[in-house]
């Protein structure tokens, strides 16, 4: 054995440049197969990241703060903050019906449209990486924020929110104009229920209000990501080629490959509505990385790049855990009126416009018995009878 020593010091001091390296390399030889050993992997040897997983968090998109971190006490009175005003609070089942058009609180009597507390489900815990409270989901820039967005951008933004959030001032006020009411195809995608609303399914996947649950499901050759709200399910082609520049996709068109233990996702040819919002156009590019933090645990890493949207590119990342509980149906449309009445009551205001005899004409068509008129009743409340 000491001859051994002498013989490999002998070798190292013939070529001291290599000592740091080769060390290197040697631990990590020896420490990759100890720190990864319990972590699943498939027949072929990749990490197997198939599974449930519950990507609800308290930590924000974008830091609120200067501090990149935060405390384990200021993330525990975050994530309690949160609890209060969602689905914890138990309603008496034996409550009195609301008033008529709601009693104007933010709770389940509130104002007819809004949601109760019960459903939101933004999380319990904050992300914590590498034994940190991240402040917010971006981690570049350095800032914790979005870049700047371009005039563009802005513009498109400007676009959605004066005709998709402008309150209801129970009058038909686009008037002539083409307005927002006007047929389906021209209301936003979620209330449609062909995709989910905050880039729950993205990519990059982010939380949302409600439903974050996950299920992936591997295969040498593809990978599907299915997020619970709505339906949506992405198809990741192993080792192919982007689809050509003219096919067009809401979810954009996915391709992946290893990094050695990391799965990277490419995403673009996004159409004009990708789910990220913000302003991002059809130029919109994505670069995802999964990676397991332990056997229970995914790290989700992702790169948003839109030269026509922001002024750099920019990055975040959050922990996926594991969970027993599966992907539950998301029926969206599943006794859902709410688009009929959504464009019979622009059509009744459309008509209260016009005068009395359009409101009478109105009243006898189908979208007048829907939302509660009759030939003798023009100017009663929706919903009255």
């Amino acid at each position: 054995m000491d001859a051994q020593r002498s013989h490999a010091g002998n070798r190292l001091s013939m070529w001291p440049q290599m000592a740091g390296p080769l060390a290197v390399a040697l631990l990590a030889a020896f420490a990759t197969p100890a720190a990864w050993g319990d972590i699943p992997r498939t027949a072929d040897g990749k990490p197997d990241i198939s599974g449930y997983y519950d990507t609800a968090t308290t930590t924000p998109l974008e830091r609120r703060g200067e501090a990149a971190t935060v405390s384990e006490e200021e993330a525990g009175e975050v994530s309690d903050l949160i609890e209060s005003i969602s689905g914890a609070v138990q309603l008496d089942p034996n409550r009195e019906a609301p008033p008529a058009g709601g009693d104007g609180s933010p709770g389940p009597a509130g104002n007819v449209g809004g949601y109760q507390t019960f459903w939101i489900d933004l999380g319990e815990e904050h992300t914590k990486i590498n034994g940190e409270y991240r402040a917010s989901i971006i981690i570049d820039p350095p800032n914790g924020r979005m870049p700047k967005r371009k005039p563009a951008a802005l513009g498109r933004m400007q676009t959605l929110i004066r005709e998709y959030s402008r309150p209801n001032d129970g009058t038909a006020w686009w008037g002539d104009e083409p307005g927002p009411y006007d047929d389906p195809e021209v209301r936003p995608l979620p209330d449609r229920c062909l995709v989910g609303f905050s880039s729950t399914g993205g990519p990059p996947m982010l939380p949302a209000l409600y439903n974050n649950h996950k299920r992936i499901v591997q295969t040498p050759d593809h990978i599907m990501i299915l997020t619970e709200m709505v339906h949506d399910a992405r198809i990741v082609r192993m080792n192919a080629e982007h689809m050509p520049d003219d096919v067009r996709r809401w979810y954009g068109d996915s391709i992946g490959w290893w990094e050695g233990d990391t799965l990277v996702v490419e995403t673009t040819n996004f159409n004009d509505t990708p789910a990220l919002g913000n302003g991002a156009s059809r130029n919109l590019k994505v670069l995802e990385r999964f990676s397991r933090i332990d056997e229970s645990t995914l790290l989700y890493n992702f790169t948003v790049e839109d030269p026509a949207t922001w002024d750099a590119p920019w990055s975040g990342e959050y922990v996926w855990p594991e969970t027993d509980e599966p992907v539950y149906e998301y029926a969206c449309h599943e006794g859902n009126y709410s688009m009929g009445n959504i464009l019979c009551g622009a059509r009744r205001l459309e008509a209260e416009a016009a005068g009395e005899d359009a409101l009478a004409a109105f009243a006898e068509t189908p979208c007048g018995e829907r939302v509660g008129m009759s030939a003798g009743t023009q100017t009663a409340a929706v919903g009255a009878e």
